[in-house]
C-alpha cells in the first residue's frame, strides 16, 4: 500500500481533537466515536493487509525533518497487536464516558483522541527521537483525564503519575543522546542490529530500564499506578490499564532486548527477582483491598509481571506468551475496570463491602463480570489461559524455580478474583439501595459484548494473534541468542529437547 496510512491514523484523531474543543458536549460525543471507529477500521484494514512471512516492517514511511531527524514510521507483527489493540479499546472508552462525563466534554474528547495519536505513534515511530516524543507527550493527556475528571484526590494521583514516569524517562533521553552519537543514526530498525560494546550495553540497558520499569510498572515502582487507577475516571482505568503500560512491555521488546542483548543477560536476575517479588506480594496486597478499584489495579502489576518474566525468559514460548499476556490483560483489566464504572455510576462508591447478591437483580452484569473474572484467572479457553501457560513454559525452560513462585502467583490471582466476585455478587441482597440497581442498559452490553468476543477469540484460536508476531519474534531469538544467560533447564545449543525428540523432532 502507496498510501499513507499510519500518517493518516495519527493525524486524523488530532484533527478530530481539535474539533471537539469547538463544538458543543453532543457533538463532541459523536465527533469522538466516529473518529474512533474510522480508526478501528483503518486498524482493520492493517491487519487485512499486514503480510505474513512478508519483510520484516510495513507499511513505512520517510521523510526527513531536519538533521538526523526523521518522520519514519512502520510497523512489524508486535506493532501491529498492540495498535489493534488500542483502536479496539478506544471506541469502548468514548461508549464508556458517554453518560458519566457532564462537563467539559469537549476537552474530555480531546484529550483521548490525542491520546489516541500519541498511542498509535509510539508503536509505529521508526526514529528514536520521534518515538521519545510520542512516549512522553503520551503523559499529557492521562495526567490531564486524571487530574481534572478525576475522584476526589485526583491532583496528587495525577501528579505522583506525572513526576514518576517522568524521572525514569529523563536518564533513557540522555541514553539516547549517546546512542545515536555512537551509532551514527536515529532509524530504529538499524539500531537494533547495532552492537554497542558490552560495558556500554550494561550502563545503556538501565537507563533504557529505569522508564520502561515505570512504565510497566514493576514493583517497587509501582505505587502510581494504584492512586492512578483509583483517582481516574472509567475510561481513564481503561486505557491506563489497556493499552498505556503496554508501552513499558513494547520498550522492552524494541529496545532492552534487541539492542543490549548483553546488558539484559547481564541484569537477568534482577529482572527476575523483582518479577518474582511482584507477582507473590502484590497479590497479597489485592486479597486484603476494599476498594474494587485498587484491587484490580494491584493484580495489574502481578499480570504485568508474567510480562517481565517471559520476555527475560530468553526463548520463544516465554516471549510469545508475554505478548499474548499483554493482550489479554489489555481486554481483561480493561473489561474489569468497565464492570467497577457500571456498578459505580448506580451506587457511586467503590467499597466492596457495600454490595452483595447482585446476581439477583444483576443477572446480566454477573454473567459479564463473571467471564472476565474467569479470564483474568486464567480459565482455559479464555484469552488469560494461553498467554499465562506460554510464558510459564518459557520460564520453566529458563529456570524451574522461577516458574514455581509463578505458578503461586496463578493460585493468589484465582483467590483475589474469585473473593472479590463472591462478595460483590453473591450472597444475601440486603440492602435496599443495591437491590434498587437496574441491570446493564443496551449501550453497557453493546461495550462489554465485543470484548467478550475478543477474550474468547485469543482464547479459543490464539494462532490468530501469534502468526502476524512469529517473524519478528524469531528475528528477536536470533539476535539474543548468543547473550542467552542460561538456567537449569537450558540446553545446549543446537540438540533438540527430549521432548521434541520423543515427538519425532516436531517443532511446536
Amino acid at each position: 500500500m502507496s498510501f499513507p496510512i499510519l500518517s493518516m491514523m495519527i493525524f486524523l484523531p488530532l484533527l478530530a481533537a481539535v474539533v471537539c474543543l469547538f463544538v458543543g458536549a453532543n457533538a463532541a460525543r459523536w465527533t469522538a466515536l466516529g473518529t474512533t471507529l474510522i480508526l478501528f477500521v483503518l486498524g482493520c484494514m492493517l491487519w487485512a493487509n499486514y503480510e505474513i512471512g512478508g519483510p520484516q516492517w510495513q507499511f513505512t514511511e520517510f521523510s526527513p525533518v531536519f538533521g538526523r531527524f526523521s518522520w519514519a514510521l512502520g510497523i512489524d507483527g508486535i506493532a501491529l497487536m498492540l495498535i489493534m489493540l488500542s483502536v479496539f479499546l478506544m471506541p469502548i472508552c468514548i461508549g464508556a464516558s458517554w453518560e458519566a462525563i457532564t462537563d467539559r466534554v469537549g476537552e474530555y474528547m480531546a484529550a483521548f483522541l490525542l491520546m489516541e495519536a500519541l498511542m498509535i505513534g509510539v508503536f509505529a515511530a521508526q526514529d528514536i527521537f520521534l518515538f521519545y516524543i510520542f512516549f512522553e507527550a503520551g503523559l499529557i493527556p492521562m495526567y490531564l483525564i486524571i487530574g481534572i475528571w478525576g475522584g476526589a484526590n485526583r491532583i496528587y494521583a495525577a501528579y505522583k503519575f506525572f513526576l514518576y514516569t517522568l524521572l525514569g524517562s529523563v536518564v533513557m533521553l540522555i541514553a539516547m543522546l549517546w546512542m545515536v552519537r555512537e551509532a551514527g543514526t536515529t532509524s530504529i530498525p538499524v539500531l537494533m542490529q547495532y552492537d554497542f560494546s558490552p560495558e556500554a550495553q550494561t550502563w545503556l540497558w538501565i537507563a533504557f530500564f529505569a522508564s520502561f520499569a515505570v512504565k510497566m510498572p514493576m514493583w517497587p515502582v509501582h505505587t502510581w499506578l494504584p492512586d492512578a487507577h483509583v483517582q481516574a475516571p472509567t475510561a481513564g482505568s481503561v486505557i491506563l490499564a489497556g493499552v498505556l503500560l503496554k508501552m513499558g512491555g513494547y520498550g522492552f521488546i524494541r529496545f532492552l532486548l534487541p539492542m543490549f542483548p548483553e546488558g539484559s543477560a547481564h541484569w537477568f536476575w534482577l529482572v527476575m527477582g523483582l518479577s518474582m517479588v511482584a507477582v507473590v506480594v502484590t497479590s497479597l496486597i489485592a486479597l486484603v483491598q476494599t476498594d474494587m478499584k485498587k484491587l484490580i489495579a494491584y493484580s495489574s502489576v502481578a499480570h504485568m509481571a508474567f510480562v517481565t518474566i517471559g520476555l527475560l525468559a530468553f526463548n520463544r514460548q516465554g516471549i510469545e506468551g508475554s505478548m499474548l499476556v499483554m493482550l489479554s490483560h489489555g481486554l481483561v483489566s480493561g473489561a474489569l475496570f468497565l464492570c467497577v464504572g457500571i456498578i459505580y455510576d448506580r451506587l457511586h462508591t467503590r467499597e466492596i463491602a457495600r454490595y452483595g447478591g447482585l446476581a439477583e437483580n444483576m443477572p446480566k452484569y454477573a454473567l459479564f463480570f463473571m467471564v472476565f473474572t474467569m479470564a483474568s484467572v486464567g480459565l482455559p479457553g479464555t484469552s488469560g489461559f494461553v498467554g499465562e501457560f506460554l510464558s510459564l513454559a518459557g520460564s520453566y525452560q529458563a529456570n524451574s524455580w522461577v516458574a514455581f513462585v509463578m505458578t503461586t502467583g496463578i493460585i493468589l490471582g484465582a483467590a483475589y478474583m474469585l473473593y472479590l466476585y463472591r462478595r460483590v455478587v453473591f450472597g444475601k441482597l440486603d440492602k435496599d439501595d443495591v437491590a434498587a440497581m437496574p441491570d446493564l442498559s443496551v449501550r453497557e452490553i453493546a461495550l462489554l459484548a465485543p470484548i467478550v468476543a475478543a477474550v474468547f477469540w485469543m482464547g479459543v484460536y490464539p494462532e490468530s494473534f501469534l502468526a502476524p508476531m512469529r517473524q519478528d519474534v524469531g528475528a528477536l531469538l536470533a539476535r539474543i541468542e548468543r547473550a542467552n544467560p542460561g538456567g537449569d533447564a537450558k540446553l545446549k545449543m543446537g540438540t533438540p529437547a527430549p521432548m521434541a525428540e520423543a515427538h519425532g523432532g516436531g517443532h511446536h
